[in-house]
């Protein structure tokens, strides 16, 4: 079993405050290189830009087992210079504007400071302070000094802290699922193939993964991501029982989204994996969002796929937070789960 401690979250914390947004995941690309090298049989970068590492195991009848974790964040891209440091942008992924005004970012190569500027309240009419900020109508402005081309993309320039037992950073989604397949890289077992596939553009279409999927051709695959979890109060303060899922309940093992129904085979063995090993876990209870899974699962002539997140709060956003024993658990169901993987699992329906 992997050992969970310092090194961990140092290497989650530099991932996370690197900035790759969709298209552009040259950052989190160098580090996952670096981190897989010397543990890898084949390690290759496809036309898209995901790295497709494979480390074989020893003895027969081994399974091929792909696991998933894309590297982009959701973000913005440069698309005008209007001038005087101003520029116009289009988001890059799903982006509420709201969460947009007075944010400090990151832009291009350079990291040029900026920040998205929007009107000030003290000059808004009264229908302009209850009207929502149209995206369009917003710039980043990296002031006279600061300079910016159109194509460049830009990032939250918030910065990872652990906080007592929570994370709070940018791009836990899935910067998390990065670091997960990494250690689990490391530490693989002998009874399989591994087939780590970090791949690129899931936040805009899931595409880096239908290319790994098809590369790979594995017996099954597993998508690690990180869930949004929707465990706040309701604001009339009665019991939330639309939940999906819970901070601090472990993680999260999906049987269905927006886009997968997740292969109940998979579903059944992480959950027996996880009750015989005493881990902490939960169902993401059904419904929208999606991962890297949907891609994977119809690919070629079809792979047995299943999801697991790790749970946080406020995605998407400038600043997100989760559990680091959530995280811990996740590493520790996915080992032992791949450490009991035979070609039994998927040879029944």
């Amino acid at each position: 079993m992997p050992t969970f401690g310092t090194s961990q979250l140092k290497l989650l914390e530099k991932l996370c405050n690197v900035i790759a947004v969709s298209g552009d995941e040259g950052e989190v690309r160098k580090i996952v290189l670096e981190e897989i090298k010397d543990h890898a049989d084949d390690v290759r970068v496809d036309a898209l830009g995901s790295v497709l590492a494979t480390r074989l195991g020893r003895g027969a009848k081994r399974v091929k087992v792909m696991l998933d974790a894309h590297m982009d964040e959701v973000g913005f891209m440069i698309v005008a210079d209007e001038g005087e440091g101003i520029y116009r942008f289009e988001s890059v992924g799903g982006i509420d504007a709201r969460h947009l005004v007075g944010k400090q970012v990151f832009v291009g190569k350079e990291r040029a400071a900026g920040v998205i500027g929007g009107k000030p309240i003290h000059l808004m009419d009264a229908s302009e302070r209850t009207r929502k900020v149209p995206v369009d109508s917003l710039r980043i402005d990296v002031g006279l000094a600061g300079k910016a081309k159109v194509g460049e993309r830009a990032g939250f320039a918030t910065k990872f802290r652990r906080v007592g037992p929570s994370i709070m950073s940018k791009a836990l989604d899935n910067r998390f699922g990065v670091a997960t397949v990494i250690e689990l890289f490391k530490h693989a077992p002998s009874n399989i193939d591994l087939c780590a596939a970090f791949t690129v553009q899931e936040e805009i279409g899931l595409r880096g993964a239908k290319v790994a999927a098809q590369f790979f051709n594995p017996d099954l695959a597993i998508a690690i991501d990180s869930t949004p979890a929707n465990d706040l109060p309701h604001f009339d303060e009665t019991e939330n029982a639309t939940y999906n899922t819970k901070l601090g309940f472990g993680p999260a093992i999906y049987i269905a989204d927006g886009s997968t129904l997740h292969d109940p085979r998979l579903v059944r063995f992480l959950q027996a994996v996880a009750a015989s090993a005493k881990i902490p876990h939960q169902l993401r209870q059904p419904g929208g969002g999606g991962t890297d899974s949907a891609a994977i699962q119809r690919a070629l002539a079809g792979i047995p796929t299943v999801s697991v997140s790790v749970p946080h709060r406020y995605t998407h956003s400038p600043v997100s937070i989760s559990r680091v024993d959530d995280w811990k658990n996740t590493l520790a169901l996915l080992h032992t789960a791949l450490k009991k993987i035979t070609m039994d699992l998927i040879g029944k329906r």
